[in-house]
């Protein structure tokens, strides 16, 4: 049985529209507290869905698409991944986004899987999950096959965009920087998060104000949220998985029926490797999600719109 422990004088049950701070942890094999959530859809059940942030988000950033999974029928799992939201920070400076391996993210997913989700999942099993989330879903796939039914990846992390800087140029400063010593330190355009320095106007992940607000919003009520930006560690482990996972073979081995929803006008992530990596996949195809931006489930009505009438039709 899990630890669903009342939040508030409220059960968790209840808590479809509003996820508060410190629900459920669990210590991994290397004794990091990952921070999780479990939303019962209260009904009769479609299946369950696993929903897997991005990178510096965190389960309360998602409260309007887990009462929309849940009224639709789905039990949700979720969880804050090590070194953001409320799970533990991999620095003493809790602002920087750090991890050594993407492994880590890896095997913290599977450790939720085996311990908290698979012994109680309501079948089909769908995976949803964002950029950084849906890069790490990739891996799981095809790391552990059926262990999802289904994957619906929005934006996922396949490749960087760091336009105008050529990759190369990159890849060369992340590499001899943390060959250096530097792996912990900010990478260059990257420091602490700020409330004050997040503006909408042109921002480059969703084109709905209130919607923007809402990572903003609940940094404000719980500064201990937020996450900055990433060191060069983070940079080097998020490029080493992007090699991997566009490694000739690796893609043709992931056999989960997948859908792939790409924003028009994502500006964080490669469209480009999205579309070629899921060419490769023998059960993917795509949806492009007219005139979104990076944060598809954080878009306007008129975008979502897109993504949900996919995903309703993917999913059932």
């Amino acid at each position: 049985m899990h630890n669903q422990k009342p939040l508030n004088g409220q059960p968790l049950k209840t808590l479809c529209d509003k996820i508060p701070s410190g629900e459920n942890y669990f210590k991994t094999r290397d004794h990091v507290s990952i921070r999780y959530g479990i939303w019962p859809c209260g009904k009769k059940r479609l299946g369950t869905v696993l929903l897997l942030a991005g990178r510096s988000e965190f389960m309360e950033k998602y409260a309007e698409p887990v009462g929309g999974l849940t009224k639709r029928g789905y039990d949700v799992y979720s969880l804050d991944w090590r070194g953001q939201g409320l799970s533990d920070r991999a620095l003493p400076d809790r602002h920087k986004g750090h991890v050594g391996d993407f492994n880590d993210f890896v095997r913290d997913l599977r450790e939720f899987y085996d311990r908290i989700l698979e012994p109680a999942v309501s079948r089909p099993l769908i995976l949803l999950a964002h950029s950084m989330g849906g890069h790490v879903a990739v891996r799981f796939a095809h790391d552990f096959p059926g262990a999802v039914d289904r994957m619906i990846l929005s934006s996922p992390m396949l490749g960087i965009n760091f336009s105008p800087v050529p990759k190369f140029l990159v890849r060369c400063l992340v590499r001899v920087m943390s060959m250096g010593g530097l792996s912990r330190a900010y990478a260059p355009g990257n420091g602490p998060y700020r409330v004050s320095r997040q503006r909408f106007k042109n921002n480059p992940l969703t084109s709905d104000y209130h919607r923007f607000m809402d990572h903003v919003d609940a940094v404000k009520r719980n500064p201990d949220l937020a996450v900055g930006g990433v060191t060069y560690g983070w940079l080097a482990a998020a490029l080493d998985s992007i090699d991997l996972v566009g490694r000739p073979g690796y893609a043709e081995a992931v056999k989960t029926p997948t859908l792939m929803a790409i924003a028009e006008n994502d500006r964080i992530v490669s469209r480009k490797a999205q579309e070629t990596l899921c060419a490769r996949m023998p059960f993917c195809t795509t949806r492009l999600i007219r005139k979104a931006r990076h944060e598809i489930l954080k878009e306007n009505d008129d975008v979502q719109q897109q993504f949900w009438q996919a995903f309703d039709a993917f999913g059932s």
